[in-house]
């Protein structure tokens, strides 16, 4: 493929980066016995679903249902929903349930139990549940502590059209940790507190199959996994430059990076147009938390994704990217407008996201 005929701006897929990065996790939870459940909001493709859930049972995570009905289209049957479920959604999912797949939703709320008990019988249909856990991140969930999580599995327990399938959390703190103890130590609290909470339900006499966790940075570096049976992490197929900053990868296993055409020089600033603004890159600027001058991401040539010494998108705009040089002039004579130039995301979920197809 010459990069230098795509129309910019384009999203750069490397195909050996994505099978590395995809083998060395599946490899990862098999050494740990555990399953991998890939989440595949990152991605958004077939392809790569194919490639990550090589070696285990074919189970992936979405976040919205556009990708749940993209996935089941393409022959995916077993699917978590892992957002919180409200019951203006169950008719998809019922739908998808109807042409075959299985599709789990989570809810950390007692009065949605009895609303989504009262959609399952309308719709004459059995929902699968799992019971968010929140493990630190403070976002969703109930703590492992509460009495919230022991009403909630008796309700869902009882219910006659709803199954109980065990907890779920997610360690979205995870990303905050700056150096691997840090993430070890999170990686504990995220193992433990959703243990804890299936413990509590089994203590009830309540099945608890499904112990569910997984964040990126938790899967790569959890030394102890005992009690959990999937793991749902999904930067991972990708990486970007906020997992590099903490140091949960290397710029080599970056596998996305954005094609951009050098637009215009702006000599009395020191500066690069590109025609990659925040809608191609995202406004998104997590790894400067971790990486001076990161700005909204690392500038390479064309030929790989090392980074020109330097050189970083300094601002965004809709469709235009200022690439300025923290080391001072730039090289006028070697960047003639026309120039193609890739980018390195700060967080390729995000970035994906804003592109319908990879190259």
């Amino acid at each position: 493929m010459n990069l230098n005929e795509i129309p910019t701006p384009a999203l750069i897929l490397d195909k050996n980066v994505l099978m590395r990065n995809c083998s060395y996790m599946a490899e990862r939870m098999q050494n740990h016995k555990i399953s991998l459940r890939p989440h595949l909001k990152t991605a958004k493709s077939i392809k790569v679903a194919e490639i990550a859930t090589r070696g285990h049972f074919g189970g992936i995570t979405v976040s919205t249902l556009a990708e749940a009905r993209y996935f089941v289209n393409n022959g995916v049957r077993d699917i978590t929903y892992a957002v919180g479920i409200t019951p203006d959604k169950l008719d998809e999912v019922h739908r998808l349930q109807s042409v075959g797949a299985r599709i789990n939703i989570i809810t950390d709320n007692i009065e949605m139990v009895s609303q989504i008990e009262n959609k399952a019988t309308n719709l004459n249909d059995i929902f699968n549940i799992l019971i968010e856990v929140d493990t630190g991140g403070l976002r969703g969930g109930v703590t492992p502590n509460s009495d919230e999580l022991l009403q909630l599995a008796h309700m869902i327990t009882d219910a006659d059209k709803l199954k109980f399938e065990g907890v779920l959390t997610h360690a979205g703190h995870s990303y905050q940790c700056r150096g691997v103890d840090q993430i070890k130590t999170v990686a504990e609290q995220e193992r433990s507190g959703v243990v804890l909470a299936s413990e509590r339900i089994r203590s009830e006499g309540i099945r608890c199959t499904v112990v569910s966790a997984g964040s990126t940075p938790t899967a790569v570096f959890a030394e102890n996994l005992e009690g959990i049976t999937e793991m749902r992490p999904g930067a991972y197929v990708f990486f970007d430059l906020d997992q590099v900053g903490m140091g949960v990868c290397s710029l080599d296993d970056i596998a996305v990076s954005v094609l951009a055409t050098v637009i215009g020089h702006k000599s009395e600033s020191q500066k690069l147009l590109l025609d990659a603004g925040s809608l191609a890159l995202s406004k998104d600027l997590s790894a400067n938390k971790f990486i001076k001058n990161a700005g909204y991401g690392l500038v390479c040539n064309i030929e790989n994704t090392t980074p020109i010494p330097g050189f970083y998108v300094e601002e965004t705009y809709q469709e235009h990217g200022v690439v300025a040089s923290s080391l001072g002039t730039l090289p006028y004579d070697s960047l003639p407008v026309g120039t193609k130039l890739r980018i390195l995301p700060n967080h390729s979920c995000i970035t994906s996201a804003a592109y319908s197809n990879y190259y």
